[in-house]
């Protein structure tokens, strides 16, 4: 097999190709709500649509080889657009929890590693005439950042970009400065000690999951939370906003068990990717940061200044970068790069992940329908059996749970309890 014909998977994306398991699917979705139409969307004509622009996303019609020493990329030698583009047979689908319970079960089946690893499932129509296209991806195929522009690129209805004509990148960073060798060895021992040597308090979800999901969603308005975060002293960003509204409603859900835990440690992930890519320059580029959510405080406002310090803080030490540099060097030491993953990746250095990926920030379409709602839902692991997953689209801020109900059940009282919690905030701060 020539170069031309196969690509190797990245360190970063083999490395999470690895991670699946009995209990481990390895996807990520995106769950595409439209507005209420005049029929049923049309699957023949959203296929058509797709596959005309899939040329410009090589990974779209590549599958995983691993047969070899080393997994590659490689053309799908019988690539069918019907496999990808489906419509999702519910019967009775016409409630939000008909919907939930349909995306969940989407979220426990596998993709097929002889295919290109994505699927775009029709769902609905619901009772009151909306649909919805739940979007798997494979997160060895792309993360939170790629999965956004994959969505821009084959399934948004074309759209205007800026008129300064620069393609929008939500989430890109600026390249940043070198520095010499000299400061990186100084900076680098304070990232270790912040993220990973410090560790939190016993995880509340800190339990063994099968493969099994259930998922549950809400939504915040965008304007409101960075009204919130204006009102602060110091300016709290919308993440810290968000996780200010995640650490009441996760104080709420888990009632008298949240006394014991005055912390709970989340796992923040953050984009790495840079403004200068380009759009063949697809996969993982991410790091984290550590942050310790104050359960143990009552007032909503206190918990929020406490986040942003925090947070502030690690983003002005650049930590994620620096973890960034010092996991890629010790994975080239692979028993030691090893032991360096699975600390950071254990139960006491953070209880749950919070991913917060910026997505349209205009309304899209699809198919001739506006996007009403766009959602995020990332599958939990191994002794972190809660993860919460936002994504931005057009003014507001989808926020979706995933967990396995046999290990951590009512999730949904968990979305019910966020939103009391965003109230909550926005009383305190704003009115």
């Amino acid at each position: 097999m020539t170069s031309e014909e196969s690509d190797r998977l990245s360190a970063d994306d083999a490395r999470i190709l690895a991670l699946e398991s009995a209990a481990i699917t390895g996807h990520t979705l995106k769950l595409v709500v439209l507005e209420a139409g005049t029929g049923r969307l049309d699957l023949d004509a959203l296929r058509t649509a797709v596959a005309k622009r899939l040329p410009s996303w090589p990974r779209a019609t590549q599958r995983v080889d691993t047969s070899g020493s080393e997994p590659r990329w490689v053309e799908a030698a019988e690539f069918e657009i019907s496999d990808h583009v489906r419509r999702l047979e519910q019967p009775a689908c016409v409630s939000r929890a008909d919907l939930w319970r349909a995306v969940s079960g989407l979220m426990s089946e596998r993709l097929d590693h002889d295919r290109p690893l994505w699927t775009f499932d029709v769902i609905g129509p619901l009772g009151d005439g909306r649909e919805a296209i739940a979007l798997r991806i494979h997160h060895a195929m792309a993360d939170g950042i790629t999965a956004v522009r994959f969505l821009d690129a084959v399934l948004w209805d074309p759209h205007p970009h800026p008129s300064s004509g620069a393609v929008s990148r939500p989430g890109f960073r600026a390249a940043a400065a070198k520095r010499s060798w000299f400061a990186e060895a100084r900076r680098m021992p304070g990232a270790v000690w912040r993220e990973l040597v410090e560790r939190g308090s016993r995880s509340p979800f800190d339990r063994p999951i099968g493969v099994s999901r259930e998922v549950a969603f809400t939504v915040a308005p965008l304007a409101e939370l960075k009204a919130i975060g204006a009102s602060r002293p110091d300016h709290a960003t919308v993440n810290d906003v968000l996780l200010g509204i995640v650490s009441g409603g996760l104080r709420r859900w888990l009632g008298d068990g949240a006394a014991g835990l005055p912390l709970l440690r989340a796992q923040v992930p953050v984009s790495l990717h840079q403004r200068a890519e380009g759009a063949g320059e697809i996969g993982n580029r991410d790091s984290f940061l550590n942050v310790d959510l104050p359960l143990g405080l009552a007032d909503p406002l206190v918990r929020l200044d406490r986040i942003n310090a925090e947070t502030s803080e690690r983003k002005l030490l650049g930590d994620a970068e620096e973890l960034y540099d010092l996991f890629h060097a010790l994975g080239r030491l692979k028993r030691i790069g090893s032991a360096a993953e699975r600390l950071a990746g254990s139960a006491r250095e953070f209880s749950l992940s919070i991913s917060n990926v910026p997505g349209p920030a205009a309304p899209v379409g699809v198919a001739g329908r506006r996007v009403q709602h766009l959602f995020s839902s990332s599958e939990p692991a191994a002794h972190h059996a809660l993860r919460i997953a936002a994504i931005s689209c057009a003014g507001s801020i989808g926020i979706g749970l995933c967990t396995d109900p046999v290990t951590l059940p009512d999730v949904a009282r968990l979305a019910v309890s966020i939103d009391d919690s965003y109230a909550e905030l926005r009383r305190a701060a704003i009115g």
